[in-house]
């Protein structure tokens, strides 16, 4: 690899680092600090850390890959994750942070429990063990998209790109909490909006005289340009469907409860959404243009997942194409080190303070919080060891688990006062069972898995609620 290429690499990694130096310096003092940077991020940094701990690597390599074989119809999923993201911020963010400040929680199942005065902690107890055990297998496909990275685009082993995807995400996390991971996903999703503007623009200006990248692909197949070529209104349904998840998905959530004050949400609110719409826009630019430009070169690819890296690679200056490379790196990385952070966050405050020292001081629970990370990276790493293990496959369904058992449990225990702690365990067992379901009965090629998960765990928690006595007025911490 090109040395200029190493160059931009290397300083993207000191970069990181460097943040999570300063975070270290800056806000690890306590739990709350650790574990939620004191709840004083700005509107900024808490919008792109939300959008970046999101879109993982799907951004650059799964959209821009399913646009470049389907064309256009495959947007459905980003139109639905743009407007799933904007009730987000609408219906849950302001909720969310004001009940979580007023109710003490620090953690998502610490915020159920105290919500309903779960005086059994089995609320808790099952909110947290869902979040270690998917968060640890989802976690672990994060370091295996890292470790295939540098495989295939910069020539070292898989196992390289495993250990050195691990140890930077896992020390800039491990010395800064919260806040390192806030502030990388800052720097990591403008990046990731920069090269997928750039790219697809740089792609245009490089087409052969006489002939426009629309012209060619029309030639291909006229569905490509439409957004109902080759798709059914089921088929929309399931697509759109993915912004159902956005409501249980505690990495993304979790950024709400951290921002300074509820005052600041409607400013996150633009800047993430616009930071959303630039970066979706441009993805499906990269797979339209890249399609696009391999067929007027009469050069077609094995994998169309791979069509950000190949334009980059033939198109871009060494130097550029290290920032390139660099954007999947933050778009792989950012959504690591959110998921390790919520787990580690989980064991400490759900786990560790509630069951074996309930009166630790504030510096143990900042130290068993970093072990705690290490702790849940050693068991993605030890997954992560074979990329085509099948507990990997349970990774492709995590967005509908989460969204189906946290999704509806979320946004009726912020909005609806007459919700039940029985409601709340109905409606996640009953979402997590009917995903999974779903999924064993192969139905999920008819219908998104999320959409019946996410229906069935409403109706439980609506019909199991008002089944039982109104409850007092919400806990209060």
């Amino acid at each position: 690899m090109n040395n200029a290429t190493l160059f931009a690499i290397g300083a993207y990694f000191a970069l990181m680092l460097g943040i999570g130096l300063y975070a270290w310096r800056k806000s690890t003092s306590d739990s709350s600090e650790y574990l939620l940077s004191g709840r004083s991020l700005g509107p900024a940094v808490t919008a792109l850390a939300a959008g970046a701990s999101d879109m993982s690597g799907w951004l650059m390599l799964g959209l821009p890959g399913a646009i470049y074989v389907s064309g256009l119809a495959e947007s459905w999923i980003g139109i639905g994750l743009f407007f799933g993201a904007w009730a987000n911020w609408v219906l849950v963010a302001p909720r969310l942070r004001e009940q979580t400040e007023r109710l003490g929680a620090l953690t998502i199942p610490e915020f159920l429990g105290n919500r309903f005065a779960d005086q059994s902690h089995i609320l808790r107890i099952v909110a947290s063990l869902v979040i270690v055990v998917f968060f640890a297998v989802y976690s672990a496909s994060g370091l295996v998209a890292g470790g295939k990275l540098f495989e295939s685009a910069f020539g070292l082993s898989y196992q390289t790109g495993l250990w050195v995807t691990a140890s930077v995400v896992v020390a800039y996390v491990v010395l800064g909490g919260f806040l390192a991971v806030s502030l990388t996903d800052f720097v990591q999703g403008t990046i990731m909006m920069i090269a997928l503007v750039a790219l697809p623009l740089v792609a245009l200006g490089n087409f052969n005289e006489g002939a426009s990248a629309a012209d060619v692909l029309r030639d291909i197949d006229p569905a490509m340009l439409s957004l109902f070529g080759g798709t059914s209104l089921l088929g929309v349904i399931s697509a759109a469907a993915w912004g159902l998840g956005y409501f249980g998905q505690p990495h993304i959530i979790v950024r709400f409860m951290a921002i300074r004050s509820v005052r600041d949400i409607p400013t996150a609110r633009f800047i993430g959404l616009a930071w959303m719409l630039i970066s979706l826009t441009g993805a499906i630019a990269v797979g339209l243009v890249g399609r696009a430009w391999f067929t007027a070169h009469a050069t077609p690819i094995d994998d169309p997942e791979t069509v950000f890296i190949l334009l980059g690679q033939v198109l871009l200056h060494p130097l550029a194409l290290g920032f390139l490379l660099s954007a999947i790196l933050a778009a792989i990385m950012s959504t690591i080190s959110a998921q390790l952070l919520v787990t580690g966050s989980s064991l400490t405050e759900d786990f560790y303070r509630l069951f074996v020292r309930r009166d630790a001081g504030e510096r143990e629970i900042v130290t068993v919080g970093r072990l705690s990370v290490v702790a849940v990276a050693a068991v993605a790493m030890i997954l992560a060891q074979n990329p085509n293990g099948s507990v990997l496959g349970l990774v492709s369904n995590a967005w509908a688990g989460f969204g189906a058992a946290f999704g509806p449990v979320i946004l009726l225990s912020l909005m609806w006062p007459r919700m039940t702690l029985g409601g709340a365990l109905a409606g996640m067992v009953t979402g997590a069972l009917v995903v999974i379901v779903w999924i064993q009965a192969g139905l999920s090629a008819a219908l998104y898995e999320l959409v019946p998960g996410f229906a069935a765990a409403m109706l439980a928690i609506v019909a199991v609620s008002l089944a039982a006595p109104e409850p007092k007025e919400i806990a209060h911490g």
